[in-house]
């Protein structure tokens, strides 16, 4: 028997591990870790995927060690973020997989490691959690279908091939689980397989088989998210071909050179933009500072009755106000030109605006909308609607697609200055003030779901975490030598049943496009309502755990994305993040950590970073003292047998 079985081997099992090590328990603690991919690195972080596929993390902002900055009542033990850890190697001049030496020579604290990198990295860390020897980890290869109940002091794991893990406590921390296919996807899955079209669909990319997609073809592309950049990398650089300065560019401008096995892609989404890069040297860039929607503002928000705040009435014009300062401050300096009245008019306007209509209007009346071709025109309703919803013509989307091409390539070599990367930063910063106020139980439950959890959650990753500056550089570049071409904004895709040919259109430019070959670069976001995940698949089904609800003001409960567990508990005393089952119990046997539960404890799904707040590791914590504790009062005679098949 085990004293805890952690279903999913990646960050959170990794980090859960360290700090059962960090407490020092009497005894050594049994741990089996299950995933299907990877134990130590999991699905996102397999060591086995291509080198193309960056962390949009620095590694300077990469650690799975706790520090001060953690709030929790377990003790901090230091241990190497990935930069020192790289460094380390580097020293060493060797390692056992040979290519992790030449990218640990390449880790800077700005720089963006491959994933594979940190996936090795998060491996290591656990065999110190071995190695520390308070824990003994038994890796299985394998998938989680069901956790089974055997009274008030056991829970058994039971694998797709028949073999049971029992266990004091169980951990779930699936990470992000995938989406059951929905009908459109299995109609173009079944299209794909009668009619010899390629269709790549919604998933994890390091599980695609690129090889797939036709060389020299046009292919449909659907999603601009951060898997776009995934796809790009693969079927550019990935089958050969190069990029390379441009002579003289200040900016980091890059020059393609095409292999001839590149498709031709044709890329469109909703919002008909890709998601907004990070800035060279993201990590050191000047922090924001809110001109209203300070600490104390959002302070004063989370003091709300509970259920209290409309989202979009009550908290959104105050961070769209930050956006809007963040511009125009930045605009005054950068093109002072632009600006048709002076700053301080323009703030001051700003300031009396009650919402973001008004907003809109005063960023409208500053800034010159025909200078350099409206290049400076700027709205909060265009971050979502480039074009604010109105169609435009195919010569006019070239345009706003040659801007947006300068305009990338500006906020992200002259971040601190540049007007775009001025939004980007106050999106970064508001976004996480804006979770406080989710976690403190104050927005009404639609707004809270529909309103935070849908479209500003979506905001928030478009400006703020988006692809390292590389990888943007390098789309920019294949947009300029016609290798990628945008469709626009809400480009939607159909199937021509009787020409057997996907077909794009996009309803703002008019574009049409016909291929017979569709990728579609996005994942299902952790949705767990609509989870294929066998185990979470089974606990829902049979009530035996539940989708989170939040209460609206007419009292319909409203379904979150996420299961429900029960809130942090810091007091060593008592459990938190424990499954909550159909009828409302608390199963203290089960914690759940992170995706699955996000709703519950938000910020968790975001990795850690050397002195920040972690939630993630916070949980891992809150489980760690779970373990300890029940291997405490576990009777000696349970200890005989760790797995039965």
């Amino acid at each position: 028997m085990f004293d805890a079985v952690i279903v999913g081997g990646g960050p959170r099992a990794v980090a859960t591990a360290l700090r059962v090590a960090a407490r020092r328990p009497a005894t050594r603690i049994r741990i089996a870790i299950v995933d299907a991919i990877d134990v130590g690195a999991g699905a996102t972080w397999r060591i086995d995927q291509p080198a193309e596929f960056l962390n949009n993390t620095t590694s300077g902002s990469t650690t799975i060690h706790a520090d001060e900055s953690t709030r929790m009542s377990g003790p901090v033990v230091p241990g190497p973020d990935l930069v020192h850890w790289a460094e380390a190697i580097v020293q060493r001049g060797a390692h056992p997989t040979p290519w992790v030496l030449e990218e640990a020579r390449a880790v800077r604290p700005g720089s963006f490691p491959s994933r594979r990198l940190q996936g090795i990295y998060f491996r290591e860390q656990l065999d110190a959690a071995e190695a520390s020897g308070h824990v003994s980890v038994t890796r299985i290869d394998g998938t989680a279908v069901d956790v089974r109940g055997d009274g008030a002091a056991t829970r058994t794991v039971v694998l797709s091939d028949g073999t049971e893990l029992t266990a004091s406590v169980v951990v779930l921390a699936q990470g992000m689980v995938q989406a059951l296919p929905s009908e459109e996807t299995e109609r173009f899955e079944r299209a794909a397989r009668e009619r010899g079209l390629v269709y790549i669909a919604p998933g994890m990319p390091a599980e695609q088989d690129w090889s797939a997609v036709p060389e020299s073809e046009h292919v449909i592309v659907r999603g601009l998210g951060a898997n776009f950049f995934d796809v790009v990398a693969v079927l550019t650089a990935g089958r050969g071909g190069r990029f390379e300065p441009i002579a003289g560019d200040t900016r980091g401008r890059l020059r393609y050179l095409p292999s001839g096995r590149e498709p031709i892609l044709h890329a469109g989404s909703r919002r008909g933009v890709p998601y907004r890069a990070k800035a060279d040297g993201w990590a050191e860039a000047t922090p924001f500072s809110a001109r209203i929607a300070d600490r104390a503002w959002f302070d004063a928000l989370a003091t709300a009755e509970p259920a209290s705040l409309d989202f979009r009435r009550d908290v959104w014009p105050g961070i769209a106000r930050e956006l809007a300062v963040a511009y125009l401050t930045a605009l005054a300096g950068w093109a002072p030109e632009a600006m048709l009245v002076p700053l301080q008019a323009a703030l001051e306007e700003l300031d009396r605006a009650q919402d973001v209509a008004a907003l809109d209007e005063v960023l409208t009346a500053s800034i010159d909308q025909d200078l350099d071709d409206g290049a400076h025109a700027f709205t909060i309703d265009s971050l979502r609607r480039p074009t604010r919803g109105e169609q435009i013509t195919p010569e006019q989307w070239a345009r706003q697609v040659a801007q947006l091409v300068e305009a990338e390539l500006g906020s992200m070599s002259t971040p601190d200055t540049h007007p775009r990367a001025a939004v980007n930063r106050a999106m970064g910063a508001l976004r996480g003030q804006a979770g406080r106020l989710s976690a403190a139980g104050v927005l009404e439950g639609r707004s809270a779901v529909l309103d935070f959890e849908g479209w500003f959650n979506a905001d928030g990753l478009f400006l703020a975490s988006g692809p390292p500056s590389g990888r943007t550089r390098e789309v920019l570049s294949l947009i300029d030598a016609g290798i990628l071409h945008l469709t626009g904004p809400e480009t939607e895709v159909s199937l021509d049943e009787a020409a057997g040919e996907f077909v794009a259109r996009s309803a703002i430019t008019g574009a049409v496009v016909k291929a017979r070959a569709l990728i579609e670069p996005r994942m299902s976001k952790g949705k767990v309502p609509a989870t294929n995940d066998p185990l979470l698949r089974a606990l829902l089904d049979s009530g035996r755990a539940r989708v989170h609800t939040r209460r609206s003001r007419d009292g319909v409960d409203v379904e979150t994305d996420s299961m429900e567990a029960t809130g942090a508990v810091l007091d060593d005393r008592a459990p938190g993040l424990n499954l909550v089952r159909g009828d409302g119990s608390v199963d203290e046997r089960v914690v759940v950590l992170g995706i699955p539960a996000l709703s519950t404890q938000p910020g968790s799904a975001i990795g850690a970073t050397p002195g920040k707040p972690s939630p993630l590791l916070a949980g891992a914590d809150v489980a760690a003292r779970q373990i300890i504790a029940a291997a405490r009062s576990k009777p000696q005679d349970e200890d005989a047998g760790q797995l039965r098949a």
